[in-house]
């Protein structure tokens, strides 16, 4: 398993650097620059401008400047933020627990929501009310989450006031942080619970026609025992691969929550980042939601060869 594991880390490395170099390419195609914003005044004249690259090193050509940042990154200097000159990392690091925050709080609440409806539409539903619950799940699947995270603030917290209109809650207080975090975490929980309870909903109806459940009803053994103990215990194996794959899905989701509910997260500093040009703080971010992706594909292969016995890595 440890080689298995360092064979996959070894070959991740040829992968995050083309995705470096793309996310660099892509970065600097927009015309303008950095310095248009940066350089202190709408009427800043073409020697201000030329000053102001030359001192983010944007007189470079593109290769340069891309190897330049590619040594900074091995080495751990991700650069500076061109917004207020701080080192990216702590600017990354600052919002990072934020976005964490949301990320596990939705698939907890993603996870408690599809498990029971997947295995009640799967084995006790009769036909309306799966009818129903298909039709609400392939929703929570196609509506944008932006659109979703609208309606939540314009009834919820505009015509109701039950929640916040945004923002983290007051540092310290765990009652007023969990009241603004529990409407972007249901948000961002609806795509990945309408998923899982779906692909559930399928493995849960595959395994209950399989021998060995007949045979363990034929036994007399309860059904609320059957379909937890056996059944499910079985179906329940093919999702785990889909939590690696929720990770990318979620961060990606928690950038457009963010915005959505003034979440102070990765997030929305990628948005702030673009919005800025700010080159550094957007190479950084979006590394480590490559490298979040890595890792999280890496976590569910490891994790399904440990929970499934006909799955074996070898060294």
């Amino acid at each position: 398993m440890g080689v298995y594991i360092l064979r996959r880390l070894l070959g991740a490395i040829p992968l995050l650097l083309g995705i470096s170099l793309m996310l660099f390419v892509l970065i600097h195609l927009p015309p303008g620059g950095p310095a248009d914003i940066y350089a202190g005044s709408p009427t800043a004249s073409a020697a201000d401008l030329a000053r102001m690259n030359e001192n983010l090193g944007l007189n470079d050509p593109l290769p340069i400047q891309y190897l330049k940042w590619l040594r900074g990154m091995v080495t751990g200097n991700w650069g500076n933020s061109y917004k207020d000159g701080r080192p990216v990392t702590t600017a990354i690091l600052e919002r990072l627990p934020a976005t964490l925050e949301l990320m596990l709080t939705s698939l907890v609440i993603a996870i408690a929501l599809a498990i029971p409806t997947g295995i009640y539409t799967a084995t006790r539903a009769t036909r309306l009310p799966r009818y129903v619950v298909n039709v609400l799940t392939i929703l929570g699947i196609s509506v944008p989450t932006f659109w979703t995270g609208l309606m939540v603030i314009l009834f919820f917290a505009g015509r109701l006031g039950w929640i916040p209109t945004g923002g983290r809650g007051r540092t310290g207080d765990l009652v007023d942080q969990a009241h603004h975090l529990i409407a972007p975490a249901l948000v961002l929980a609806l795509v990945s619970m309408a998923g899982f309870a779906r692909y559930i909903h399928s493995s849960m109806i595959e395994v209950m026609q399989e021998d060995y459940i007949r045979t363990a009803m034929a036994k007399g053994l309860k059904n609320r025992t059957v379909v937890l103990r056996h059944a499910f215990r079985n179906a329940s194996i093919p999702v785990i691969t889909l939590l690696g794959l929720e990770v990318p899905r979620l961060f990606s989701g928690a950038l457009v929550t963010e915005v959505v509910f003034s979440w102070p997260g990765i997030g929305r500093l990628i948005t702030e980042s673009i919005l800025g040009r700010n080159y550094p703080v957007l190479m950084g971010a979006f590394m480590l939601s490559a490298f979040m992706a890595i890792i999280g594909n890496l976590i569910a292969d490891v994790c399904y060869g440990l929970v499934n016995p006909q799955i074996r890595y070898e060294d």
